[in-house]
């Protein structure tokens, strides 16, 4: 089975409490543009996508229903994944991130296996890395 030949083949999805607060910090903070953002009742989101250069996430409300018994937003547990997105300028993002309310994981600091990253958390505590690390090129 060979995967389509589209502009990203993964795409990490995530639920949320405050799904609109959360695309606003997301997109303040970590500089994702709004795809599409497909609002639910009382002021939920069913479906959102926001794209970062030519990679791309999907979110949502956290709900009741079959993906929400699978994934919601994290529960003070530790995480068994979080997004890594390259940056060419990882401390000016780490500088934009921290200004528009992002906690700090691990600070900016290079890498044995070469690039810059840093990780930090979101304000419902998703875990994101950002680094200049690009396993593509």
């Amino acid at each position: 089975m060979q995967p389509m030949d589209t502009v990203s083949t993964v795409i990490p999805t995530m639920r949320y409490a405050d799904a609109p607060a959360a695309i606003d910090f997301l997109c303040a903070a970590f500089g994702f543009e709004r795809h599409m953002v497909v609002p639910g009742p009382d002021g939920t989101i069913a479906h959102a996508q926001l794209r970062f250069g030519n990679g791309m996430i999907m979110l949502g409300s956290a709900r009741e229903d079959e993906y929400g018994a699978m994934v919601g937003p994290p529960s003070g547990a530790a995480l068994t994944g979080s997004p890594y997105i390259v940056v060419t300028d990882v401390d000016a993002h780490h500088d934009r991130a921290v200004a528009a309310g992002a906690r700090v994981a691990m600070p900016p600091a290079d890498q044995d296996h070469g690039g810059r990253l840093y990780s930090c958390y979101d304000p419902e505590g998703q875990l994101w890395n950002f680094g200049s690390y690009d396993p593509w090129a």
